[in-house]
């Protein structure tokens, strides 16, 4: 089997066309100006140039999905006893996700340990994880914002992928990693890649160095416990935070949702959708508590959760992938990485070390 292919550009839809036949296929599409991940429809303008806006963890992750749908009728048998009809059945077809970049991947695998490695195993999550390939694509260059290699990622990471592309001159390198990926690289639009191996392999290493130089190396101080705890850093670190929850919408790693059940007359549906910590209502009790009604509150559990209760629960990994896209998208520009970096030094929110 092919452990590398070679794919020429102007050939990128052929090969989207073949994908297309085998399984569901979300790519990175121009819309406008902005790169959306959606499905490869004709007409579709596929965009590797720069990441997407939205990460493709909705591909897995839907942002509403239903869970199973009921249905109430009379026991023909015994007209004061009340039935229900329960519609469970988990859809899962094949999926292709080509094109994201390795933090989406990263992202993806962050979402993995909260849905698997818990004693309720979440069937709907699992279901589609199983059936989905992920294929990224070697960061060119670091985008605004970016910072992957100081949480553990980087441009070229690989661990998270089941094939990824390294764009070289004329084309791109597609290197399978996984099983999964080696199905991917048998497409008869690609060539054999092993003459391109080497010059994919200084690609990847010149774009990590450049990433470095800009970002950093990983990170592995441990939070400053009296930092983090000090209500006048979150209080100033929130200041300009308007609480619109963009940041969790984007973010490839947050997976906060919430439960509702819709029901018109004699049936309904229950249905899942994403939420955000960053919503007052969040934690709002039905009493009128709410134990984090302070926005600086809010966001401690946010980053609290990324940069060290996630690390407590699964061996000291960051739950952030680096992506910057909730940098890009906020509406006030803040930075989750200088807000993570003032932790870690123990200084205040904007940098300035505590008088």
């Amino acid at each position: 089997m092919k452990t590398s292919a070679y794919l020429k550009k102007g050939k990128e839809r052929d090969l989207i066309d073949a994908l297309g036949t085998k399984a569901r296929l979300f790519v990175p599409c121009l819309e406008g100006e902005a790169v959306i991940f959606k499905p490869a429809e004709p007409g579709c303008t596929l965009c590797l140039s720069r990441p997407a806006v939205n990460p493709p963890k909705g591909v897995i992750y839907p942002q509403s999905e239903t869970l199973f749908s009921f249905r109430f009728k009379k026991d023909p048998e015994d007209p004061r006893r009340t039935l229900v009809d329960l519609d469970d059945r988990i859809e899962a077809p094949e999926t292709i996700i080509f094109g994201a970049r390795p933090c989406d991947a990263r992202g993806i695998a962050i979402i993995d340990r909260a849905f698997s490695q818990t004693d309720t195993p979440d069937p709907y999550y699992l279901a589609r994880r199983e059936k989905t390939t992920i294929v990224t694509l070697t960061c060119p260059e670091p985008s605004t914002g970016c910072f992957c290699t100081r949480v553990g990622c980087g441009p070229a990471e690989t661990s998270d992928s089941d094939a990824m592309m390294t764009e070289i001159e004329d084309g791109y390198l597609m290197e399978a990693l996984t099983g999964k990926g080696q199905a991917i690289l048998e497409s008869p639009v690609l060539e054999d890649g092993t003459a391109y191996e080497e010059r994919a392999k200084e690609v990847q290493r010149a774009v990590h160095e450049r990433m470095v130089k800009e970002a950093g190396e990983t990170d592995t101080r441990p939070v400053d416990p009296e930092t983090f705890h000090s209500q006048a850093f979150w209080e100033q670190a929130a200041e300009r935070c308007l609480g619109c929850g963009a940041c969790t919408y984007l973010c490839p790693t947050c997976y906060c949702f919430n439960i509702t059940d819709e029901q018109v007359v004699d049936k309904g549906e229950r249905i899942r959708s994403w939420d955000a910590c960053m919503f007052h209502h969040f934690t709002l009790e039905a009493s009128g508590h709410n134990p984090r009604a302070a926005k600086a509150l809010r966001l401690k559990n946010r980053i609290g959760h990324k940069f060290v209760y996630y690390g407590e629960k699964y061996d000291g990994i960051i739950g952030c992938s680096g992506c910057g896209r909730c940098i890009r998208g906020c509406p006030v520009s803040m930075e989750i990485s200088t807000i993570a970096a003032a932790l870690k030094k123990g200084q205040r929110a904007e940098g300035r070390k505590e008088a």
